[in-house]
């Protein structure tokens, strides 16, 4: 059975990049029926913030991304680690290193000076002494002293690290808390881990997690480094680009399936297909098809994606969004009317929002550039007309407001244009929105003869 898992510390929220590679894994896990879990790596105890654990679960569940049984805490294994240190100094496969940090400082500036690449020279792997007073040791693993550390890469192919590259690093601190390489190597073990994927810069720290997994006698899963995501100059994803928490992106107005779908498409491809439910990325999703390099981040590609979805999306569930954002359609007997008007127009649920804010208010003001350009001298006169024309016909429907409009435009032998841009602007306060008959048949007769006086007496 594949084992997935996602393994973020709770020192800040969520961010896309994060969630990208929880993706890939709950999609590798969910397209093979196995299990993906959920790991809080929190053993940095000084650095944990409640309030970004609680942020990584929200955001979890505002995706729909599911995990299999209870959340794994590493701060509360903190015994677990403290047995397999003690098993690898016991077989003497670990040892306490005395070094203090002036010494440490010291050979690594004579490394520098002799231009030899800065490392730990093992001088208390095999110390047998008399320890030095006032120093509490790290313990530290023996990395092989030859040979070669390798591993296939789903992503990147065969890896082969030299031995010689690898310190006898250091797997507890000097205050008894254990290193990330080491609780990582020792969970992903003991979870059943089979396939990890991560970003690639933890690709370096492969080579040392196996070297734990083979001290330990554990397999090592198969691991997949996912390349970065820049931003569209090519560079690294910084927060003014993208890279912010990702309740930020509910809070702008993106739509779950929306995010979900940029982001498998970040790094990830089936042929030129663009959209995926989440149905189609369980069903297609494969890491051998995961790109080598780097993705772009595109807000023009999210955004386009976005409206797609607010289009699919039913009347009823976006009602249900758009409180959030201060619209209460609930109860609205012309909310199907005032959604359809609007929806196919809106990138996000904010521009959405806004739309139906102009539709359902009278505007309190009017676009000035626009009003220098669109009302003339005889603005008021063709205004007033149409008002004549409504209380005349009293039209009902989207079809009854069109034959008034187009029957107007014959009466008067004017261009569409003298109406339709003033009265737009009457209506909505600019430019921009839904076509003239659904807005009218949305704020019915009255309301529209209201707009217009109101418009007149502006311009007058």
């Amino acid at each position: 059975m594949i084992v997935t898992r996602f393994a973020p510390s709770p020192t800040g929220f969520l961010h896309i990049g994060g969630l990208r590679t929880a993706l890939f894994s709950w999609l590798l896990a969910r397209k093979n029926g196995g299990k993906f879990l959920l790991r809080i790596e929190d053993t940095d105890l000084s650095r944990n913030s409640e309030d970004a654990m609680k942020a990584i679960l929200k955001a979890f569940d505002w995706v729909g991304m599911d995990y299999d049984g209870e959340v794994l805490y590493q701060s509360k294994r903190f015994d677990i680690y403290k047995q397999y240190i003690n098993q690898l100094l016991s077989e003497g496969k670990a040892y306490k290193c005395y070094m203090s940090k002036e010494e440490l400082d010291a050979l690594r500036e004579e490394q520098m000076a002799q231009k030899i690449r800065p490392h730990y020279d093992r001088r208390y792997r095999d110390f047998t002494g008399t320890p030095p007073v006032g120093i509490s040791p790290v313990v530290r693993i023996k990395a092989p002293l030859e040979g070669v550390i390798s591993f296939k890469d789903g992503v990147k192919g065969e890896i082969n690290i030299a031995a010689s590259e690898v310190d006898d690093f250091i797997i507890v601190r000097s205050d008894g808390t254990p290193t990330y390489n080491f609780v990582v190597a020792v969970d992903d073990a003991l979870m059943g881990i089979t396939d990890v994927i991560r970003g690639d810069d933890h690709l370096y720290n492969t080579p040392k997690q196996i070297v734990i997994y083979q001290a330990l006698g554990f397999d090592f899963p198969r691991f997949n480094h996912v390349a970065m995501i820049n931003n569209e100059q090519g560079k690294k994803l910084s927060k003014r680009d993208g890279a912010t928490d990702v309740m930020e992106y509910k809070a702008q107005g993106f739509l779950p399936e929306a995010l979900l779908n940029f982001l498998v498409r970040l790094g990830w491809s089936h042929g030129d297909q663009e959209i995926f439910s989440i149905e189609q990325m369980q069903e297609l999703f494969d890491p051998k098809d995961i790109n080598k390099s780097a993705s772009s981040y595109s807000l023009d590609k999210l955004l386009w994606l976005n409206s797609y979805y607010i289009k699919e999306s039913t009347n009823a569930r976006l009602v249900v969004l758009l409180k959030d954002f201060g619209i209460d359609l609930q109860g609205n007997s012309k909310s199907d009317l005032i959604l359809r008007a609007t929806k196919e127009r809106a990138r996000t649920l904010i521009d959405l929002a806004g739309q139906i804010c102009l539709l359902i208010e009278s505007p309190k003001s009017y676009d000035e550039k626009a009003m220098k350009k669109v009302c003339k001298e005889d603005t008021r006169f063709i205004l007033n007309d149409f008002i004549s024309a409504i209380k005349s016909k009293s039209p009902k429907s989207k079809e009854a407001f069109h034959d008034l409009l187009q029957d107007f435009v014959a009466q008067k032998e004017i261009g569409f244009g003298k109406i339709a841009q003033p009265l737009r602007l009457a209506l909505m306060g600019e430019l921009s929105g839904a076509g003239l008959d659904e807005i009218m048949e949305i704020v019915g007769n009255d309301e529209t003869i209201k707009r217009v006086e109101k418009f007149i007496l502006a311009i007058s």
